[in-house]
């Protein structure tokens, strides 16, 4: 019988006594049976296969400091953000009451991206601030000067 056969059919006593082996703890309380079944699993064949491959743990810790994604950048009032779509540029001056887009004042990116392209966008994302990984992009100084 395979470690695989052997999880498969433990019940939830020896589900939890093998986590123990493994982890040195005892499973989360609320992890389901089918859930802990498939952890295990994949622990079976980590440990069959010798471990980690060589740095994967460096950048598993990397990667847990991280946090997960970056905030979006938050553009300063006074600042604009300036966005081409079908041939048509949009500017958004940000205030300090929200962004002024065509005359009006919007609490929101997201619903001017939605009234520019009739459909969701996520504002930040529309306008070029989140997104793409590791990407430095700022609203533009309303006094044209360049930032650093």
């Amino acid at each position: 019988m395979t470690a695989k056969d052997e999880i498969a059919h433990l019940d939830r006593a020896g589900l939890a006594g093998l986590w123990q082996e493994w982890h040195a703890a005892p499973p989360p309380r609320s992890i389901s049976q089918p859930l802990l079944r498939r952890i295990l699993g994949f622990d079976g064949q980590l440990r069959a296969a010798g471990g980690w491959p060589a740095g994967m743990e460096a950048r598993l810790a990397r990667a847990g400091a991280g946090g997960g994604r970056p905030p979006a950048a938050v553009p300063a009032p006074g600042g604009r953000l300036l966005r081409a779509w079908n041939g048509t540029t949009h500017v958004v001056e940000i205030t300090d009451g929200g962004y002024l887009w065509q005359g009006r004042t919007w609490r929101s990116l997201s619903a001017i991206a939605r009234e520019i392209t009739g459909a969701h966008w996520s504002g930040p994302r529309f306008f070029g601030l989140a997104g793409t990984r590791g990407s430095q992009r700022h609203a533009a100084p309303a006094s044209g000067d360049a930032r650093p």
